[in-house]
């Protein structure tokens, strides 16, 4: 999470645009108080080969390759062999049209 000036972010939006692309979230502050977060409508998502190329970059800058924690790497190998697709409850189901001026008041 980058902090900036409200006076920063709008010298260089386009740079903070860049940040935020590439996956930084941006809190722009105003007399250091933070007035706004910045960041991706989507998470930033990679292919296999760029966490490879990720992961490989960070043990260089270490100078060695981290190791899973057996237990961990047990606890891991456990939740993927036993997945199931996700249901969502009928809560977290909002249709595609819906929008928030239709949403009723005299159900609050």
């Amino acid at each position: 999470m980058i902090h900036i000036s409200a006076e920063e972010a709008a010298s260089d939006f386009a740079a903070l645009l860049d940040r935020v692309r590439a996956g930084d979230e941006v809190v722009i502050e105003r007399d250091a108080r933070p007035v706004a977060v910045v960041r991706a409508v989507e998470p930033t998502r990679r292919s296999i080969s760029e966490c490879i190329a990720l992961a490989e970059a960070h043990a260089k800058e270490l100078g060695y390759e981290p190791t899973l924690d057996p237990a961990f790497a047990a606890d891991l190998a456990e939740i993927i062999d036993n997945r199931q697709p996700w249901k969502p409850p009928a809560w977290e189901k909002v249709p595609a049209t819906f929008s928030p001026s239709e949403a009723r008041t005299s159900d609050v």
